[in-house]
């Protein structure tokens, strides 16, 4: 008799073991959308901000434009994925660029390329599409300015 209590005691205790499971894991980290937030936010600077006397065009106003939206929609999309939206990665400078619309137009191109990458939220798709084609429009708005 001692022998089965002893059993079914162990047998017990290995279901309770099993039933205490680790806690979940974090949900994934994409610092891809987080530095591309960084970036998008150093474009906007440059665009907006000119030393002396200067008047913005409409070419650069539409650009700013397409990056509130773009830098909206990420925002929403790591929200959604319980990223730490305060976070702020230190932004890729190099001092050695041509003009500031031009080194907006890098930084525009690195934050495309971090958002575009997967994404494995499928709800998360439509938003990092939708940021996708504000950060186009505002890379074409962008050209059309340096082109000025």
């Amino acid at each position: 008799m001692k022998i089965l209590l002893r059993a079914l005691l162990a047998v017990w205790i290995a279901i309770l073991a099993g039933c205490a499971t680790a806690p979940p894991p974090p949900p994934p980290h994409h610092p891809a959308y987080l530095h591309a937030l960084s970036d998008l936010r150093a474009a906007r600077w440059l665009i907006e901000h000119r030393p002396g006397d200067w008047a913005r065009t409409n070419d650069e106003i539409e650009a700013v434009k397409r990056i509130d939206a773009a830098i909206n929609e990420m925002r929403q999309a790591a929200i959604d994925d319980g990223k730490n939206i305060d976070w702020h990665p230190p932004v890729d400078e190099r001092a050695d660029h041509p003009g500031r619309l031009h080194e907006a137009l890098e930084y525009l191109r690195k934050a495309r390329a971090d958002v575009a990458q997967e994404e494995d939220n499928y709800y998360a798709n439509g938003l990092r599409n939708r940021a996708i084609g504000h950060i186009d429009g505002a890379i074409q708005w962008t050209r059309r300015a340096v082109s000025e």
